[in-house]
Formats: C-alpha cells, sequence, structure tokens
C-alpha cells in the first residue's frame, strides 16, 4: 500500500492556494458527462452532493433514512467553530490552526488542519447566505462562544440546535439541486459495497430497505460521507443506524483504516441508568461555559448537592487545570471524571457521575439570561432524568460521542483507492487523537462546500466519463458477495438475537478499550472479540426475509462489520505504544497526563486488510511539523 500524502508544496498558509492551482480542471460544458456517487446525506455528503450539482456533475445521493434531514448531524448541539475573531479576543486563522493541532495531541497532518482553519471563515457566510439562524448580539452580530481547548470565542451557535439548523441549510441547496433534477435521491437505500474496477472506485452494491432489491449503481467517483463508528460501542450518543459498513467495506476492498482507536469519549453526557438502555444522550458542551463541575471533596457522601457547602466541594477541573477551568479538552475533562469517580467521589445511585452546576451563572445572570442561551438543552435534561437544572445541577458522565479515525485520505480527501473520495466524520484527517468541541460540524462543512468540489475535479479530468458501465462483471461479482452474506445470514437461525450480540461487542470494547487501555487488556479483548465473532456466525438469530423491510436484517450486517473491525481498533490500540488525546494506554501516563512517545508513534497508522483482522498489515503516514512545535501538551 503507497501512501502518498500529496501535501503542497511551499509555505503552509499558500498551500491550498496552490494545490487548487495544480489541480486538473474539467471544462464546464463536460462536466455534465460525469457521474459521481454520494454516500450520505449528512452535513458533509448535503453540502457535497449540493455543491457538485451546483457545477454541473451529474450526482446521486444515498441514504438510509426517510430523508436527508434525519441525517444525525441534526444531533450536533453546541456550535461551529471559525476564526472570525468578532470578539477582538484574538482570534486568528492561525491560533484556530493551533489549538487545532494541540487539542489533537499533535498526531494530525499540519496542512490538512491550516486549510480547515482558513475555510472556517467562509463557512459561516455560507451558512448565513441559506438563512441559519444564528444567535446574534444586541447589536446584531453573529455572537459566538467559548468551547473546550480554547481561550477565545470562536464558536457559533443556534442556541443548542445548531447541528440541525445547518442541517436544514444545506438541504436546502441539496433540494435545490434535486429541483433541477441534477442530483437524484435514494432515500432508504443503505450501501453494502464498494464496485473497484481496475483499482478504481466506479460504483456500488445497495439494498433497498423497503423492498429488499439488492441493485448496483455505477459512477465515475464515489464519495463516502456516512459517519463515524461509535455505535462498535453499543452505547454512545450516536444515533442506533450509524454503523461502518460503508467504510468497513471499501477497506476490504483496499482503502486503507487509519487511526481507529483514536475514540472520543464526550464529558458531558446523562450517565447510564440501566440495562435497557440502547444509546446514551449528549448535553452539549456548550454548557461547560456557565457550568462548574464538581463532587463532593469526600468519599461516599451521598447528600444531595444544595446540603454540600462550598468547602466540601472539589471543582476538579478549576483545581487541576486553573488556565482553562471546565473548558479543558474533552479527553482531559473526561479522564478527571473518571479519576474521581474511581476514587469513590461519583454522586447519583450508580456512583457514575459528576455534577455540572449552574447556581452561580444563574444568581450572576438570572435565570432567563440561562435559558435564553440553553433552554431547549435544560427542557431535554429534565423530560430525560425527571430533574430541573434550574434548582439542581445536572448530573453528567463520559460516554462514546465521535471517532477521530476513519479511512485515510490525502490531501485531495482521496482514500487509497483511486476514485474513492471521503468526507467529514468517515475520514480521519483533521483532528488527530483528540477533536475540540464544535470542530466537527465545521470539518463536515468544509470538505463538502469547499475543497472536495475542487479535489475530485482533478481525478475526474484524467478518466473517460462513463467508460465503466454497471454492465461490467466486478458489478455482478460484488452484487453476488453480497447476496451470499445476506443468504447466510438469514440461514444460521440460532438463539440470540443480533442485539445481544452488539450488546456483548459493547462491554468488551468498553472495559478494554474504552476510557482507559492496557496490554493485558487489549489482548483479552481481541481473543473475546474473536471467540463472539465466531458464536454470531454459529448461533445468531435472523428475523424475517430478505425481500421486504427486515431491520434485523440490517442490524446484523452492521454488527457482523463492528465485530471484524472491533478486532482491528482493539490491535491498533495494542500496537499504538503511547497515550495520546483519545488514546490512553495505562502504562503511558504522567500522573494521569496522556505520555507521548513521539520518537516511536509519531505517525498515522493505516492498516490495509489481507483478511482477517488479525492478518491486517500495519502501514505508517510520517507526520512532519513545521510550523507548530511539537510539545508536551498542557492546558494547566
Amino acid at each position: 500500500m503507497k501512501l502518498d500524502s500529496k501535501i503542497p508544496e511551499g509555505a503552509i498558509h499558500e498551500k491550498w492556494s496552490n494545490r487548487k492551482f495544480e489541480l486538473k480542471l474539467v471544462n464546464p460544458a463536460n462536466k455534465r458527462k460525469y457521474k459521481v456517487l454520494v454516500v450520505g446525506s449528512g452535513l458533509a455528503g448535503s453540502s457535497a452532493a449540493a455543491s457538485l450539482a451546483e457545477l454541473g456533475y451529474q450526482v446521486e445521493c444515498f441514504c438510509f433514512q426517510d430523508s436527508p434531514r434525519r441525517a444525525h448531524s441534526i444531533a450536533a448541539q453546541g456550535g461551529i467553530n471559525a476564526a472570525k475573531n468578532y470578539r477582538n479576543d484574538g482570534d486568528s486563522v492561525h491560533r484556530l490552526f493551533y489549538d487545532t493541532v494541540k487539542g489533537g495531541d499533535f498526531r494530525a497532518r499540519e496542512a490538512n488542519v491550516h486549510r480547515l482553519a482558513e475555510l472556517s471563515v467562509n463557512i459561516i457566510d455560507q451558512a448565513v447566505a441559506q438563512g441559519v439562524p444564528f444567535a446574534r448580539e444586541y447589536s446584531g452580530l453573529l455572537d459566538n462562544r467559548s468551547f473546550g481547548g480554547a481561550q477565545v470565542s470562536r464558536t457559533f451557535y443556534a442556541r443548542g440546535q445548531t447541528g440541525q439548523q445547518l442541517l436544514l441549510g444545506a438541504y436546502s441547496a441539496l433540494s435545490r439541486q434535486i429541483g433541477l433534477k441534477q442530483v437524484k435521491m435514494f432515500p432508504r437505500t443503505e450501501m453494502l459495497d464498494l464496485v473497484v474496477v481496475d483499482g478504481h472506485a466506479k460504483g456500488i452494491v445497495v439494498r433497498d430497505l423497503v423492498t429488499g432489491e439488492i441493485r448496483t449503481h455505477a459512477g465515475d467517483a464515489v464519495v463516502l460521507a456516512t459517519g463515524g463508528y461509535g455505535t462498535v460501542f453499543y452505547l454512545s450518543t450516536n444515533a442506533m443506524n450509524c454503523n461502518v459498513t460503508a467504510t468497513w467495506r471499501s477497506h476490504k476492498r483496499g482503502a486503507g483504516f487509519a487511526n481507529p482507536c483514536y475514540t472520543q469519549i464526550h464529558p458531558t453526557c446523562i450517565p447510564v441508568s440501566g440495562d435497557h438502555q440502547s444509546k446514551l444522550t449528549l448535553m452539549s458542551e456548550s454548557l461547560r461555559n456557565d457550568g462548574r463541575i464538581w463532587v463532593p471533596t469526600k468519599k461516599g457522601d451521598k447528600r444531595r448537592a444544595a446540603d454540600i457547602p462550598d468547602a466540601e466541594r472539589d471543582y476538579y477541573l478549576e483545581r487541576k487545570y486553573p488556565s482553562f477551568g471546565n473548558l479543558a479538552p474533552r479527553d482531559i475533562a473526561s479522564r478527571a471524571a473518571m479519576q474521581v469517580c474511581d476514587e469513590g467521589r461519583g454522586v447519583g445511585d450508580t456512583g457514575l457521575g459528576v455534577y455540572l452546576d449552574f447556581r452561580d451563572s444563574i444568581q450572576r445572570l438570572g435565570k432567563d439570561a440561562i435559558a435564553a442561551k440553553y433552554g431547549n438543552l435544560f427542557h431535554m435534561y429534565a423530560k430525560i432524568t425527571a430533574e430541573d437544572p434550574y434548582s439542581q445541577p445536572m448530573r453528567i458522565f463520559p460516554a462514546v460521542h465521535y471517532t477521530m479515525g476513519g479511512l485515510w485520505v490525502d490531501y485531495d480527501l482521496q482514500s487509497t483507492i483511486p476514485g474513492l473520495f471521503v468526507c467529514g466524520e468517515a475520514n480521519f484527517s483533521d483532528h488527530g487523537a483528540n477533536r475540540l468541541g464544535a470542530s466537527a460540524l465545521m470539518q463536515g462543512l468544509a470538505d463538502g462546500y469547499f475543497v472536495i468540489p475542487y479535489t475530485i475535479g482533478g481525478y475526474l479530468a484524467g478518466q473517460k466519463p462513463g467508460a465503466v458501465p454497471s454492465s461490467h462483471p466486478e458489478f455482478a461479482k460484488a452484487t453476488a458477495a453480497v447476496q451470499e452474506m445476506t443468504k447466510r445470514l438469514l440461514g444460521i437461525q440460532g438463539k440470540r438475537s443480533v442485539d445481544d450480540f452488539h450488546k456483548a461487542l459493547g462491554k468488551i470494547m468498553w472495559s478494554k478499550c474504552g476510557m482507559a487501555r492496557n496490554e493485558k487488556g487489549l489482548q483479552q479483548a481481541i481473543a473475546d472479540i474473536q471467540a463472539l465473532r465466531a458464536e454470531f456466525w454459529r448461533d445468531v438469530k435472523v428475523l424475517g426475509g430478505d425481500a421486504t423491510v427486515n431491520q434485523s436484517l440490517e442490524k446484523a450486517g452492521r454488527v457482523a462489520d463492528f465485530l471484524e473491525f472491533g478486532e482491528l481498533t482493539c490491535r491498533d490500540a495494542l500496537e499504538r505504544r503511547e497515550s495520546c488525546g483519545g488514546h490512553f494506554r495505562e502504562e503511558w501516563q504522567d500522573a494521569g497526563e496522556a505520555k507521548r512517545d513521539d520518537e516511536n508513534f509519531c505517525h498515522v497508522a493505516v492498516w490495509e486488510h489481507k483478511g482477517e483482522p488479525r492478518q491486517a498489515v500495519r502501514h505508517q503516514e510520517p507526520l512532519v511539523f513545521e510550523n507548530v512545535h511539537l510539545a508536551v501538551r498542557s492546558y494547566k
């Protein structure tokens, strides 16, 4: 496997301009001859499909939801970062670049991150032009606030519904192109395989989730914007249908998978209440602007929060990280919460929780001001917990949220398979080992609106349009493979449900490859997952048939992929013998802080499929830091 990052020459602030000039162009009149398949319709997918169609390309867009409006981007709450410096507090493109590289614990490509910071200012203008109702100050200027890992206010927001509003903006652009017949939309359709012809991505195999029909679609290029793989842990803040199937099956066709062990644990989630849960609920990081996080100083203190005086409260983030306080990055805040709970100072019936307290902010600003900022989030919390966060602190605990790993891509967002491009959370590129809050929406829209429209043209300019029709034998071979897997799943007729296997996998992943990992635990996890996968193929019970709506069959295919992917994730964590960002190896720490090994692990780990996960080959892309000093990350 050859890893050519295609990072342009020149100074860091000139690289993107240089690359755009270097790229080959497609004549406007010829663009209509090319067809691009976009899989996924969240922020990255919708913005990519709309932008490519606006340029004149034929676009087919696929999503397994009823509508692009139901893509998981809708769940993002707190905001989107941009280096606009409206507060005149010292922000700049370079500072956003630096904060993102540092926040990722120096495990991201400099060139990609700087481009993201440059494009961030354009994203806000684009969204405003689409009518996104960002919060505004009294003067009429857009308002913004702080998020973790930053000491400036650069996060633009629409109350606690930023993802929803940005998605509606992208959806409006997509709908316009659907109306113009530049985009053909395929809802309730799931990608099950990638078709590769002569080493190039030329199509996909899909299943109609209503009729069960397996069909193929040919195109001149494929764009994957299918999100992350956090639901490999079963319990996460992701929607239940989020999965790894599109990227994993592309990996099995030759696409390198990078850094799968980089999983982000979000510190601000409603704690687990019991085994009945199928997902967890995120409480936006924006709440940490005005809420203070604390636990009792005494172990086993079961008094009501209101009965615990300030002298007996430990505001542990403010104590340990005075410069950033409650806005320490997510990986640091999550580990700190776990540490105090492990000490026996956690709150709630389970002891797995900490307080997020708005008492001081309400006294300082008034209840109405807090309600104006966070009212919908407070309402959601009250509905779920039957507790009033205005009169008593929220209880929060870390949970799986985002994944920084994904398919490896070069500077053009092209995978190791030519013609296969990957956007948003589905790729690995911009966040290193930890994503700063409010950067996911920024990356998804930057990729879709401002990167892919340029870089995909550079590839298509060297391709003959429509050269590979769906009648090519490789399409039939890929279809047969999908049908065979479907037949196999339906034919097992075992005794255990698909969800039962998914839960069992999730428990292994969380306990052995979650917030903290160690060599013994990871080795055990690999063995346990191998045994669970063997049992899955002996004893899973898939209900129904293949010629109709069948959610049991849908889940079975996704869990089969998770059982392979989970093993590779644990292998990746085992091989990375250091701690960095969201990857915390207990053997490499300094008093609870991550201890990197830059001499041996300052690289991207890229896995090449060779059959079973145990046979995968690990490649390396060295990371070179020329504009940011490679230093021990500190937020104290």
